[in-house]
């Protein structure tokens, strides 16, 4: 079997994802996609506004025989999560991904895949391109900065699109239907720090955290694995008890809505405790290794002795930064009353990271319940305040109430029984869509998201399904043939 995505069915989507694939575009740098998309739109012949914060949004007229059918927007996101493993090299803003088959996945070498959001995006490009679908008006609108504050969702302009029903093609679960998602909020604490000079009788050692999984902050938060700055946090704590411990630099996780995978930290110790300190490490990353040994049997833990650096973060503000991290809420707070097995709060402490005046740290609340999410985003920052340190939240975005008599559900639900022979399940995400937001300047919006099978998104172990892109194309082209006719 090659080895190449080109060569899997169906052609049309494989082929623009893969030319996707070849575009760098991270979260924020997203100029070369926006012109691809553009481009694209143009060569076609269909009309493409871009508009002033960089959403595509490309209009193709009704098939001959369905121009009285409601218009139907296709939304999908054009950044990309940009994480790879240690090693790799990979230069996301310049460097295509490198993508192969693996028993009936498509996976990247190292790095995140960008199936988030790009077989969506893709199959939106297929939808345009074809010749032998039959559909209503379309409207493909590719939002930017999806990832990193949904800032093409939250600057999209009212009165833009004229469609009636929203087709989010952002979720990972063929087979499922997403009525409504979960909100979040962005907190972050500062502490700032004064310096204090290492002497000679003493030895530096840099600790790291690697091998962990990470994921996902909301669809993977209530699989147990660990947090990278929450295990490097608890090593240092209970060495600065024991040995004296003095923290020079830190440095963990690098995205906000992931969880995060790694963490360094170079520190100082006495000289004479050398012996000691490394047998502690080696303890205590066994205790580590028992306790993630199911959700994350690749954790290692490690301390490498390095060269004494001339200065650490003074011991007052050293003990404060740790006692916060290790009173910080992480993980699943609360689970649905009224959905059994949906996450309907958590949170993740994503960031910490300091830079020779300061160390931030950086967490994402998330909740299905608004009024849950500020409460949990609020007792966050008292934990920053009462530490010492200086909190503030922001980014806030509002969830998507689900719509149980959704007219698209019904038709949605209808089209996947009649073509697969069951009934797909309708269910509540604990991630953040697009859908709320974009639904609160187009409010007559029906809205529906859905997508393919795919895994471990927002990390180097991301991957898709590839039965299941066929699966979702098939049920995509079948919804579009079925969309009821204007009222």
């Amino acid at each position: 079997m090659s080895n190449s995505i080109l060569d899997l069915e169906p052609k049309a989507v494989w082929k623009n994802f893969y030319s996707l694939t070849q575009i760098p575009r991270p979260s924020k740098k997203e100029t070369q996609i926006i012109a691809f998309v553009k481009e694209f739109g143009e060569k076609l012949g269909l009309e493409t506004i871009v508009d002033e914060v960089g959403n595509v949004i490309i209009r193709k007229p009704a098939s001959p025989g369905f121009e009285d059918r409601q218009g139907v927007i296709l939304q999908s996101h054009l950044d990309m999560v940009p994480q790879q493993n240690e090693g790799t090299g990979h230069d996301f803003e310049k460097d295509p991904i490198q993508t192969f088959i693996d028993e009936g996945w498509v996976k990247a070498k190292g790095t995140t895949l960008g199936s988030d959001n790009g077989i969506g995006a893709a199959a939106a490009m297929s939808v345009l391109e074809a010749t032998d679908i039959e559909h209503g008006p379309i409207e493909a609108l590719f939002t930017i900065d999806e990832e990193t504050g949904m800032t093409g969702a939250f600057q999209l302009k009212a009165g833009l699109l004229q469609g009636d029903i929203l087709l989010n093609m952002d979720s990972e679960d063929e087979g499922e239907l997403y009525i409504g998602c979960a909100g979040g909020i962005d907190t972050t604490g500062t502490f700032a720090y004064k310096t204090e000079k290492t002497s000679d009788d003493q030895i530096a050692y840099k600790i790291v955290v690697k091998g962990l999984k990470g994921g996902h902050s909301g669809l993977d938060i209530n699989l147990g694995r660990g947090n990278a700055n929450k295990i490097i946090n608890a090593l240092m704590s209970v060495g600065s008890d024991k040995f004296g411990l003095r923290l020079a630099e830190i440095n963990g996780g690098s995205l906000r809505n992931a969880i995060p995978r790694e963490a360094f930290a170079k520190v100082v110790i006495a000289s004479v405790l050398k012996q000691q300190f490394e047998q502690y490490v080696a303890e205590f990353a066994a205790i580590a290794s028992e306790q993630f040994k199911d959700a994350d049997p690749g954790l290692s833990i490690t301390a490498e002795e390095i060269e004494l650096p001339a200065e650490v973060i003074d011991s007052k503000t050293q003990a404060r930064l740790f006692k916060a991290v290790a009173n910080y809420p992480n993980g699943v707070i609360a689970m649905s009353k009224d959905m059994p097995g949906v996450v309907e709060t958590s949170t993740n402490l994503a960031i910490i990271k300091s830079d020779g005046t300061k160390v931030i740290m950086a967490s994402l609340q998330r909740s299905s319940v608004d009024s849950d999410k500020a409460k949990l985003a609020e007792s966050s920052r008292k934990i920053i305040n009462e530490a010492g340190g200086k909190a503030e939240s922001s980014g806030e975005y509002p969830g998507w109430k689900p719509n149980v008599h959704s007219a698209i559900l019904q038709t949605m639900k209808d089209v996947y029984n009649a073509k697969y022979g069951r009934i797909p399940e309708v269910k509540v995400i604990h991630a953040g869509l697009e859908c709320g937001i974009l639904g609160a300047n187009y409010p007559h919006w029906d809205m529906i998201s859905f997508g393919p099978t795919i895994r471990h998104p927002h990390s180097p172990d991301e991957k898709v399904d590839i039965a299941t892109v066929g699966l979702f194309w098939d049920y995509l082209v079948e919804t579009l043939r079925h969309i009821p006719q204007k009222n």
